[in-house]
């Protein structure tokens, strides 16, 4: 299947922009510290108060991903909401009592938050924010793709929109994406596997599944590089190396540990390692420095053939979410998730089988 992702650029050579000192100098330079924006103690002390009100007035929650601005993510657990990965976030949502979620994070993660919890009202800081996977897997083509091997599972990746998951006979996440394709191969089932080519080709070289893979990758995962890893390693020769499994790979096959932001941040915990090269989003950095502050983190680099380029691992629509336009969001009740009853009832039936799959094997 050839389904070119929607990202498509010249990669940034060491020799279209002028470096000196020595490489060292050059990594040190640029992959100590995480670029994200942030706020003063101030602003955020002003905005947490704003938020926190009008949390209470519509008795609502924020439901936060480990991408997005640290000041989202710690205003979210001062407030009772959640900071999680994809599954998470979802089973937070369905499961608390708020009549109203405030999805901070991108468009996907509202509808299936909406797709769980149809009686609550759904709310993100801007519906513009969404994924590279998710425009990489428009529903008529893979509708059509599916049509063409209609005795093959259809198992989509979180990261996909309400369309396609109601085509699906399952959807999975990072996290419990080798156990559900794991269970389906034992049942001697064949899939279709959509959006994201790197972690479903993860998944069929550690199951041996008969897999048909879309084609798309996420445009963050797929830049970094595994020559700009080695030269960080020949720095850092005694840093682990944790990988998101979206990531090519050449790059996983230099990770001490592969697995979703949440089996990362466990990972890092877990390894004695004290310098940890992290390879994914870099909104990660905020749980990973609060839970495991003693060590030093290094952002994977991306973008070039060498360690020469800061990393730009960070998502352009996550860091769409700020505190302006959460608060905006729900003061003026815009930006609201709708997803269709008709869609909510199909798309809710391979969400259910995920979560069913979870309990299960608890």
């Amino acid at each position: 299947m050839t389904n070119q992702p929607p990202h498509s650029s010249e990669p940034i050579t060491s020799d279209a922009i002028a470096y000196t000192g020595s490489a060292e100098d050059i990594v040190k330079r640029h992959l100590y510290e995480p670029t994200l924006p942030n706020y003063s103690e101030s602003e955020f002390d002003a905005a947490a108060e704003r938020i926190a009100a009008l949390l209470e007035r519509e008795n609502a929650a924020i439901v936060a991903h480990y991408y997005t601005d640290p000041a989202i993510q710690k205003l979210a657990e001062m407030t009772g909401g959640i900071v999680s990965d994809s599954l998470e976030m979802a089973r937070f949502g369905a499961a608390h009592k708020a009549d109203t979620l405030l999805v901070a994070g991108v468009k996907f993660m509202g509808e299936t938050a909406k797709i769980l919890s149809p009686e609550k009202r759904v709310f993100m800081p801007t519906l513009e924010a969404t994924c590279s996977l998710d425009l990489g897997c428009p529903i008529d083509s893979f509708s059509a793709f599916c049509d063409q091997h209609p005795d093959r599972t259809v198992v989509v990746y979180a990261n996909t929109s309400a369309a396609v998951k109601a085509r699906a006979d399952w959807v999975v996440t990072s996290s419990i994406a080798l156990d559900v394709v794991d269970y389906l191969d034992g049942l001697g089932e064949k899939i279709i596997w959509a959006p994201d080519k790197h972690l479903g080709a993860y998944v069929q070289q550690h199951t041996g599944a008969d897999m048909l893979l879309w084609d798309s990758a996420c445009i963050v995962h797929d830049e970094f590089k595994a020559k700009g890893i080695r030269d960080l390693k020949a720095v850092f020769p005694d840093a682990a190396v944790l990988a998101h499994p979206e990531s090519p790979a050449s790059v996983l096959a230099l990770a001490d540990r592969v697995g979703s932001t949440t089996q990362i941040i466990q990972a890092a915990a877990e390894l004695p390692q004290e310098k940890i090269i992290v390879a994914t989003d870099q909104g990660i950095f905020y749980k990973l420095t609060q839970l495991v502050p003693e060590k030093q983190f290094l952002i994977a680099p991306t973008g070039g053939a060498g360690a020469t380029c800061q990393s730009c691992a960070n998502c352009p629509w996550m860091a769409m979410n700020g505190l302006d336009n959460l608060a905006n969001s729900l003061e003026s009740k815009t930006n609201e998730i709708f997803v269709s009853d008709d869609l909510i009832a199909r798309a809710v039936l391979p969400l259910q089988r995920m979560l069913d799959f979870l309990k299960a094997g608890a």
